[in-house]
């Protein structure tokens, strides 16, 4: 079994002048390559914490992070574009860093536009779209570089409730079928179930992992997608056993 990335009893502090907060505690889990995985937990809890860790954007304190790939994209809560640019060019962005700007990806990235449907949008402006095309066109310039690895903090949580539902499932469906390598920070319980193979429940902080949970769809009929999942009674159980686990006021 390949793994993309792999945490091996990681810890993370973060200092003041005057304190100390631990926000995650002896967290170790692997990803396999092409595979899925959302983590739900509390808010604070330091979900964002373990994405920024695997991204190399911060250290541990202790444990060992270990990614198997320098090839990672990263969308975030807000879809990052620029107002002065079009979409176009925003989706060209990351291949301009990345000096990889040539005939031929510029050639894929207007295919990608027209596979997302925003062919006919890509001379507007992002102040010109709904918040789901914005969403969509960020998903392309973070797809246009060919990560290995796709990290998501909540990427959705702007969104209006349809929108999110039908972008949701857009996106998962995108990454099944393509097999990317994701790691899903969300707090909406359903869209981890449904998109994922796998979900890790976090602890309050300093974050412990208390559960996993292997995702299966044994009644979803014929192509997986997250939307067919949630009309599943698989979806059902999945649903109650992790709100469940998140039920802070019962422990206490």
């Amino acid at each position: 079994m390949e793994y993309i990335c792999e945490l091996k009893n990681v810890s993370k502090r973060f200092h003041t002048i005057n304190n100390e907060t631990k926000a995650i505690d002896d967290i170790s889990f692997k990803v396999r390559k092409g595979e899925i995985v959302s983590i739900v937990g509390p808010s604070g809890s330091g979900k964002s914490t373990v994405l920024s860790l695997i991204a190399g954007l911060e250290k541990p304190s202790e444990g060992e992070v270990i990614v198997n790939t320098k090839s990672i994209g990263f969308m975030f809560q807000k879809d990052q574009l620029y107002e002065w640019r079009n979409v176009y060019k925003n989706c060209l962005l990351g291949l301009e860093v990345k000096n990889m700007d040539n005939e031929e990806n510029k050639i894929k990235v207007k295919k990608m536009l027209e596979k997302y449907g925003l062919t006919n949008f890509k001379r507007h402006y992002p102040s010109q779209l709904s918040g789901g095309m914005r969403q969509r066109a960020a998903l392309v310039r973070t797809l246009a570089i060919e990560p290995d690895l796709l990290l998501l903090d909540e990427p959705f949580s702007a969104l209006d409730y349809q929108t999110r539902l039908s972008i949701g499932d857009e996106v998962g469906t995108i990454l099944r079928n393509e097999k990317i390598s994701t790691i899903l920070v969300t707090h909406d319980i359903p869209e981890a179930v449904s998109i994922s193979d796998r979900v890790i429940v976090f602890t309050e902080r300093p974050a412990k992992i208390k559960k996993e949970y292997e995702i299966i769809f044994d009644d979803c009929p014929g192509e997986r997608t997250p939307m067919k999942c949630r009309n599943t009674l698989t979806f059902g159980k999945y649903f109650r056993d992790i709100w469940r686990d998140l039920d802070v006021e019962k422990e206490e």
